[in-house]
């Protein structure tokens, strides 16, 4: 466990002074995975964690001076440098997921609501993650300032990742051309939502959709597919039509690599306990680099995004409590906030134990071969 920790946060500069170094910085490291992992929220729940398992944690971890108090683990992760501890993060979560070719990679934010100090002047958190769906881990993450946005963030994100060979989607605020040449010159393709915030391009693609859907594409080649969903008196069906006949479309717009564009027709059935029924339609647009012709894979592609709200938000905020935690000196918040991801990769990535993440958590509390097993996920 030491090593694989210690192979990955090696470059991590210690934000101590020397005569005040007392307990190793991997070592706590460490020690707040593993907390996080048994269930602990809070500094102090992390320190109850350490101080019953230390007889386990000295058989991996020198600790020459006992279990760091909570105290000690406040002051460093407020003053640990949160970008040099995501560039550990997103090695380790990379060396987790193991990429193969045309995974999905999804950017989107999330508020960590209870982040924010109004008497420091201080707003709240918002985190733009990396998410990759084939391995459903946090590859990366980045919080924006109170003088910037997602905007800013998400180009310092990508430029941590390796894109090659997977297909990048966001949220409408990162369709930008600045970006979709960034992932292109990174390797990858995008699959990009068009709405309001490029109003010509979204009104040209919105009104070539809604005229051709009405006309049945009388000229124009195109691919179309259709999935249907049920679930709790819901039916859902999604279609999408596509088309890499966009020449003047891209003369007008000047895209990066455009090569296709997209709609998306999600058509709602729902039953309330009455019997009776409601039905509402809704039409996305996208822009992409990848060709037209495979309708299918960018229906999958665009449903896929929002996996992210699921499989990693939803987690967050259920399970481990995000929304309401009250963590906020220094970078402590940012800090606290890549600790999670990094237990939520592990324990996704470990699937021996076909249960829930509160249920892994617990039995990472009561279970050293189980807790020893999540640890040690990476492969060596």
């Amino acid at each position: 466990m030491n090593g694989s920790i210690a192979e990955h946060f090696r470059e991590l500069d210690d934000p101590r002074r020397e005569q005040g170094k007392r307990h190793r910085l991997t070592a706590i490291v460490a020690i707040a995975i593993l907390g996080v992992i048994c269930g602990a929220d809070e500094w102090t729940e992390i320190e109850d964690v350490a101080r019953a398992k230390r007889g386990w944690l000295e058989r991996f971890l020198d600790l020459p001076h006992g279990i760091p108090s909570h105290d000690t683990l406040s002051r460093l992760f407020a003053r640990l440098d949160p970008r040099q501890f995501e560039r550990c993060l997103t090695g380790w979560m990379t060396h987790l997921a193991g990429l193969a070719e045309s995974d999905l990679i999804a950017v989107d934010g999330k508020t960590l609501r209870r982040s924010d100090d109004p008497a420091d002047g201080k707003a709240a958190l918002q985190m733009v993650s990396a998410w990759c769906r084939a391995n459903r881990l946090v590859l990366g993450q980045l919080a924006t300032d109170e003088k910037s946005n997602e905007i800013t963030a998400i180009p310092q994100l990508l430029r941590l990742l390796d894109l090659e060979g997977t297909v990048v989607t966001i949220d409408a605020m990162g369709t930008q051309k600045e970006i979709a040449r960034q992932i292109l010159d990174q390797g990858g393709d995008y699959l990009l939502p068009v709405k309001e915030n490029q109003p010509t391009l979204c009104r040209d693609v919105t009104l070539f959709f809604d005229d051709a859907i009405r006309r049945g594409f009388p000229h124009t080649p195109h691919a179309q597919a259709r999935v249907l969903g049920k679930g709790h008196g819901r039916v859902e069906v999604r279609e999408l039509w596509s088309t890499s006949e966009i020449d003047r479309l891209s003369s007008r717009h000047d895209w990066p690599g455009l090569r296709s564009i997209a709609c998306v027709e999600a058509r709602r059935d729902v039953r309330d306990g009455t019997d009776a029924e409601r039905t509402s339609t809704e039409r996305r647009y996208y822009i992409s680099s990848l060709k037209g012709d495979d309708a299918a894979r960018l229906l999958d592609l665009s449903r896929g995004h929002w996996g992210v709200e699921n499989a990693l938000h939803w987690s967050l905020d259920v399970c481990f409590r995000e929304d309401d935690s009250r963590t906020r000196k220094g970078h402590a918040p940012e800090n606290l906030a890549v600790l999670r991801r990094v237990v939520l990769g592990l324990l996704k990535n470990e699937t021996t134990f076909q249960a829930g993440l509160k249920r892994k958590r617990r039995r990472c509390a009561m279970d050293h071969d189980y807790l020893y097993q999540v640890l040690t996920t990476a492969k060596s």
